[in-house]
């Protein structure tokens, strides 16, 4: 594939979430408590009061979370889906239309930078140039990813299945994108999670995936139709139970 083949691919299944904003913004998982209590650990700060900013937001699954903590948020959104979704949650949040690329935000204006299950969308070589710029001396980049924990038998043999079938993965963050370029002090954690929902929650999240949204619609049905059938004799009771490992990332922006 040529580079501008795959810039498109790329930008592609960016763009896929937003036909599909609603079924994102309920199925997907959202984070455990103990994220934000590493997140507060690693920053060194408390959450409360702090101006964050929360970039990829998407349907506001993280900055709800942020919020509540007491943090100061504005979102910072690229799709018009997701930005529709997100107004609509979360009205009375600030919500401004960009990429993390390119921030259209003033410099040294956010304690905190958060990338929740988006960072790997964004090209590092200009995005973490641009959190610098707009973090304050001594605020911090934080990034952080579901992650589906393949050492959970059924989840490897869906993961399995997936692959070999439509050619992609659900699993979270791909390969390296919690490397941070040379010079930037990171700190990484790791956080297991669990969350049990019916069965038909579990398929929607699944197809809520860039995977699924961008395949054949008759494939898709089959695929999710065939795993209904697998999935209902691993949980007869119907109730799923997923599990995750949280992939945190902090590197705090050093003084001048």
């Amino acid at each position: 594939m040529t580079d501008i083949a795959a810039s498109a691919d790329f930008a592609r299944r960016a763009r896929s979430f937003d036909a599909a904003a609603t079924q994102y913004d309920t199925a997907r998982p959202d984070y455990p408590p103990a994220l934000l209590d590493a997140l507060e650990e690693t920053t060194g700060r408390p959450l409360k009061g702090a101006r964050a900013v929360d970039v990829g937001a998407g349907t506001g699954i993280a900055t709800r979370l942020l919020r509540d903590r007491g943090a100061r948020v504005t979102a910072v959104e690229p799709g018009a889906g997701m930005a529709a979704r997100f107004r609509a949650s979360l009205p009375g949040v600030p919500l401004v239309r960009g990429s993390g690329d390119a921030l259209p935000l003033a410099g040294a204006s956010a304690d905190l930078i958060t990338y929740a299950q988006s960072f790997h969308w964004t090209d590092p070589a200009r995005s973490v140039p641009e959190a610098l710029r707009v973090l304050r001396p001594g605020g911090a980049l934080a990034l952080w990813w579901n992650v589906a924990d393949l050492g959970v038998g059924w989840i490897a043999a869906q993961q399995e299945r997936i692959r070999r079938d439509l050619d992609g993965d659900t699993k979270g963050a791909p390969g390296n994108a919690r490397a941070l370029p040379a010079g930037l002090r990171q700190t990484d954690r790791t956080l297991r999670w669990s969350r049990r929902i019916p069965l038909d929650l579990h398929l929607a999240n699944l197809g809520s995936h860039s995977v699924f949204l961008l395949h054949d619609a008759r494939d898709t049905r089959a695929f999710l139709d065939r795993e209904r059938a697998l999935l209902g004799e691993v949980f007869p009771d119907g109730v799923v139970e997923e599990e995750y490992t949280v992939e945190l990332t902090v590197a705090l922006r050093q003084d001048a």
